[in-house]
This record gives C-alpha cells, sequence and structure tokens, in this order.
C-alpha cells in the first residue's frame, strides 16, 4: 500500500515565510479529446480532509466525497484549457497555462507547490515542482482530486452532446472504443486536432 501524503512541503515553505501556500495539479494531458483542467488548492489547518490521496489511488465515489468535501472546508480554484488553445500551444505549455491560471483564481498567494518536474512561466507566486506531488504532497493531493472530478464531469456533459465515443467511461482517452468512434463517426469539435490520432484522420488521404 502507498503511503499516504503529508503536509512537509507546505510545513518547509511556512518554515521560509510562505505564509498562504497552494498546491496545484491538472489532468487531461493524454486524451485526445475536452480540455485540460487544473485545480488550485490552499488546504487550512484543522480543515483537511481525512483520506487525501493521490485521485489516481482513490475510486470514482471516493474521489467525489472528497471533492465535495473540500469545495467546503478549503479554498479551491478551477481553471480550464480549451481543445483550440492546446492545438495552438501544445499540450505541454496549455497544461502550464491550466495551471497559472487556477492559481490565478485563488487571489494573492505566497507559493505554489506544482506536481510535475517543471515550475510553469507566469506563475503569480514562487513555486517548486515536485516530481510525483500528487502522492507526495497533501495539497497537491487534494487539487488531484478536484481537477480530476470536475474535467470527468465536463467528459460525462460532452458525451451526452456526442454519444458513441464513450467519453462518460474513457475521460476522452484513446481507448479502443474511442479510437474506433473516431473512425466510424469522424471528429467532432471537442478533439484535439494537433494529437496524432484525430490528425491522421482528418489528414488521411
Amino acid at each position: 500500500m502507498s503511503l499516504a501524503p503529508d503536509d512537509s512541503f507546505e510545513s518547509a515553505a511556512a518554515a521560509r515565510g510562505y505564509l498562504r501556500v497552494a498546491g496545484v495539479d491538472e489532468v487531461g494531458r493524454g486524451p485526445l479529446a475536452g480540455p485540460v483542467t487544473a485545480a488550485a488548492v490552499r488546504l487550512l489547518p484543522g480543515r483537511i480532509p481525512e483520506g487525501l490521496r493521490d485521485s489516481k489511488a482513490l475510486t470514482a465515489r471516493r474521489r467525489e466525497a472528497l471533492c465535495a468535501e473540500l469545495m467546503q472546508v478549503a479554498e479551491v480554484s478551477v481553471a480550464h484549457v480549451s481543445v483550440e488553445e492546446i492545438d495552438r500551444l501544445n499540450i505541454l505549455w496549455a497544461s502550464h497555462l491550466a495551471m497559472c491560471r487556477a492559481l490565478e483564481g485563488l487571489g494573492p498567494l505566497d507559493f505554489a507547490l506544482i506536481d510535475g518536474n517543471r515550475v510553469p512561466e507566469g506563475l503569480p507566486c514562487p513555486g517548486q515542482a515536485i516530481v510525483k506531488g500528487d502522492a507526495l504532497c497533501l495539497s497537491i493531493a487534494a487539487a488531484s482530486i478536484v481537477a480530476k472530478v470536475m474535467r470527468d464531469r465536463i467528459m460525462v456533459d460532452l458525451a451526452q452532446q456526442h454519444p458513441g465515443y464513450g467519453w462518460e467511461r474513457n475521460a476522452g482517452y484513446g481507448t479502443k472504443e474511442h479510437c474506433q468512434a473516431l473512425q466510424h463517426l469522424g471528429v467532432t469539435p471537442h478533439h484535439r486536432r494537433s494529437f496524432a490520432p484525430v490528425h491522421n484522420i482528418l489528414y488521411q488521404a
């Protein structure tokens, strides 16, 4: 069983004088369809939900429950980067933009804890990148949960508008079901045209 994330990164930042510290994570780099979604979460002492984990280590039901609790007890901001922006910027820059937007939505911050190995350009405050941060850092784990829940909800809604691709199950990832639907049903406005499987269908001879 994996170890639970803790607040050591937040405590280290506080020890350096950073009082308003938030964790940020994004979800949706890999899918062929839908936006990139990021969440920034500032946990408040004494009001931290039990059981925060990397969103991938939780069931969908548990993620939903923790997300609802976080909305009540923490400072939370969610931001999206559209398919059009992804195609224009590339997915790395789009994911960084989503994280910057999410952090900006929290208002003035002293420090950001970022999941990944790069600190995005344009952060509204100093930041630290943490590899596997969603498994190690409590506020990043919280952000991973919120981002996952919010993006999954978007994909369920889009699945109702565009049935057949299985987005309610695959969240836009390139599963066999999704790729077969792309071949038979074609490309929707919510597909990322810069991603090879979509691009190849659009421009095949």
